[in-house]
């Protein structure tokens, strides 16, 4: 087997294995301080210092990732997941809960830097790996299906996570729970050491915060319509949704389960856009980019009517419209997935990156909080008004949208 595609299965089943572990903690966290007491702003609040450390450690990882390879910043992000689960297992809310909040917000901040230190990482290397393999396809195309393959199964993972998390807090409780992700960490770590090449991804950095933040309007227009887009879609999904049905009745094991299936089907979606929309060139998925948000901004505008209008089986219909948005959602993360790593230079893929996701983490912190402020001020309907909101913004930014003529890593410095 081609070293190329051994390193690039390596990167994936660590990204796996360290998504798996991501979403279980998202709705173990979720779930067990709920039902501690904890209300939806608070339970919001919970998650703000994970979201917050993703704007400023994409930026730091992006730079870690070029000085001193991708092996490394791998390695870092599995032992600061580990830490943070080791120090959230022991939180007690017999503490009071100030005390405890803050505690869970320590520990969320670890497992924030943890993410995106192995998302900048994992994703970097992407490129790095299909670049290097001659063959007949082109390198668009491969890199449009690598990516879309590699993104999907991650968030497909990530859905596998949210079920696992459920079913680890109902049968292990609240601290073994962490303690088994613990362990299997710990395991990947050892394989992915094991795996790599010693300098893998190793580039030369910025070194002026000038040169650092210096990207071309592709990267710029794409970071900015990404944090509208997944705000957008986190002002439902993070706590607006878990709660409303966790209120409406709903079991542990039920809310985890649509979650977890809602994200299976959104990252099967990605993993098979290259066969929904063939056309890999760059031009033709900028084009289509304004289309499909579009379409998708449309969606939570019919399902806040439904709501508000209280319709005979309108969580039925609020369901069926949420797994429609899957859909259009997963279209067009797929497409800017592409365009960002198409896009990002060749000697600083990982800044590039990293510059990218931490937009990403700024429209998620604005979603997180908005979903538990929206949700208790008005209800799901409210949470549903935003992500229209932030998605007809994210659409008119999307018209200004261009991608260059000629090669991207030309046009990125």
């Amino acid at each position: 087997m081609n070293a190329s595609i051994k390193d690039y299965i390596t990167v994936t089943l660590n990204y796996w294995v360290f998504t798996f572990t991501d979403g279980a903690l998202r709705i173990i966290v979720l779930l067990h301080f709920y039902k501690e007491g904890f209300s939806p702003f608070l339970i919001a609040l919970l998650f703000l210092s994970y979201e917050f450390a993703g704007v400023f450690t994409n930026l730091i990882g992006g730079w870690l990732s070029t000085n001193y390879g991708i092996k490394r910043m791998l390695g870092v992000g599995l032992v600061i997941q580990s830490l943070g689960l080791v120090c959230l297992s022991v939180v007690n809310t017999a503490w009071g809960t100030v005390i405890a909040t803050v505690w869970i917000l320590f520990c969320q901040g670890l497992c924030g830097v943890a993410k995106d230190f192995t998302k900048t990482a994992s994703k970097s290397a992407i490129k790095l790996t299909s670049d290097k393999l001659e063959g007949i396809e082109s390198k668009d195309s491969r890199l449009f299906r690598w990516v879309a393959w590699f993104t999907g199964s991650k968030n497909a993972m990530k859905g596998i996570g949210f079920l696992g998390g459920g079913l680890l807090l109902t049968v292990f409780g609240f601290q073994n729970s962490l303690w088994l992700m613990v362990f299997l960490i710990v395991l990947i770590f050892v394989y992915t050491m094991a795996r790599l090449p010693e300098m893998f991804g190793k580039k030369k950095a910025s070194k002026t915060i000038k040169s650092f933040f210096s990207k071309n309007k592709v990267v710029n227009n794409l970071a900015l319509i990404r944090i509208f887009l997944f705000g957008a879609r986190d002002v439902w999904f993070v706590v607006a949704l878990p709660v409303f049905l966790y209120s409406s009745g709903w079991t542990f094991i039920q809310v985890s389960g649509l979650m977890a299936f809602w994200t299976i089907f959104y990252g099967f979606i990605q993993a098979v856009t290259p066969k929904i929309i063939p056309e890999s060139e760059s031009r033709v998925i900028g084009k289509r980019l304004r289309n499909w948000m579009f379409g998708l901004s449309v969606i939570p505008v019919i399902l806040y009517f439904v709501v508000v209008s209280e319709t005979p089986f309108s969580v039925a219909y609020v369901i069926f419209g949420l797994f429609l948005f899957a859909l259009l959602f997963a279209i067009n993360s797929s497409f800017q997935s592409f365009l960002i790593v198409e896009y990002s230079s060749q000697d600083k893929t990982a800044e590039d990156i990293g510059f990218y996701y931490s937009a990403n983490a700024i429209g998620r912190f604005v979603g997180t909080l908005l979903s538990g402020y929206l949700f208790q001020l008005g209800g799901f309907s409210y949470a549903l008004f935003g992500s229209a909101l932030m998605l007809i913004i994210g659409w008119i930014i999307s018209l200004r949208f261009r991608v260059q003529d000629s090669s991207p890593s030309k046009n990125c410095e």
